[in-house]
């Protein structure tokens, strides 16, 4: 609750608790929903919380996100079905069934890196008709996407990068922000950056994310969340841990963190 309230009043926009930083995939389904509670109670309305709720078990899926609807999030996030491998049917009915158990709106996580399942761009437009499928974070990699995306499910279906390191030509692009690993740790860059974009000021998101670029990288120069702990962790906010089979940074990759967080003025 002490690492929301210092996201807020840094001037974050959102809060995504269980995502893919917050080690959900080896959280217990009461750590999860405790997770969720405790973010809900923090934030406390001053902005929007968007729960991790998916998984590649609809039945799964759909508790936690009947949990994340009764705890009072404002919407939930849900990736793609994992490991299974499922059709683009089967994606469809995974969605549509989370969707039909439910109330809440919904945004679609797309990260075929992680996942393997891609929601195709066919798929996405079905998946938008749906009545409180809101939007999508996209991690696909795949820039052109957001304009396919922008033509097939309207320019009111919200587009998030799923990428620091492309979140400001996604923008460009057409996209709506980003559900961010670097504002975990430079929240009020990542924000000023958005901001900037947001008021018509290109050049100042330009010089924001040079400041940025190397810290975007250094996030995933291990496997994620370990860089972005440990950069947390030199800033006082939270321990150095992480959940096996994460494995803490090392120090060659502590060395690169913390000269990209002194690139972008975050420590001395």
């Amino acid at each position: 609750q002490n690492f929301v309230n210092f996201q807020i009043e840094q001037g974050t926009n959102g809060l995504v608790p269980c995502g893919t930083t917050g080690e959900s995939p080896t959280l217990s389904h009461d750590e999860h929903k405790r997770v969720v509670d405790l973010c809900v109670e923090a934030a406390a309305g001053r902005v929007p919380v968007i729960a991790g709720t998916g998984s590649n078990s609809t039945d799964e899926a759909i508790m936690q996100t009947l949990h994340a609807q009764h705890a009072g999030a404002d919407a939930a996030l849900i990736v793609a079905p994992y490991y299974n491998k499922p059709s683009q049917e089967g994606l469809y009915q995974h969605f549509k069934a989370i969707h039909d158990a439910t109330t809440i709106p919904i945004v679609l996580y797309n990260v075929p890196g992680r996942t393997v399942a891609d929601i195709s761009v066919e798929t996405m437009i079905r998946l938008s008709r749906l009545e409180r499928v809101i939007g999508v974070k996209d991690a696909s990699g795949r820039l052109d996407r957001v304009g396919l995306h922008r033509a097939g499910c309207g320019r009111e279906f919200i587009q998030l990068s799923g990428d620091d390191s492309t979140a400001l030509a996604f923008n460009a692009q057409g996209g709506r922000g980003v559900i961010s690993v670097t504002a975990n740790i430079a929240p009020k860059l990542c924000s000023e950056l958005q901001r900037a974009w947001r008021d018509g000021n290109p050049a100042l998101a330009l010089t924001i994310n040079d400041r940025l670029v190397d810290l975007h990288d250094a996030m995933f120069c291990e496997p994620s969340p370990a860089p972005a702990k440990y950069g947390a962790s030199l800033l006082g906010l939270v321990a150095n841990e992480v959940r096996m089979p994460i494995l803490p940074s090392t120090p060659a990759a502590e060395a690169r963190v913390r000269a990209a967080m002194i690139t972008a003025g975050l420590v001395n």
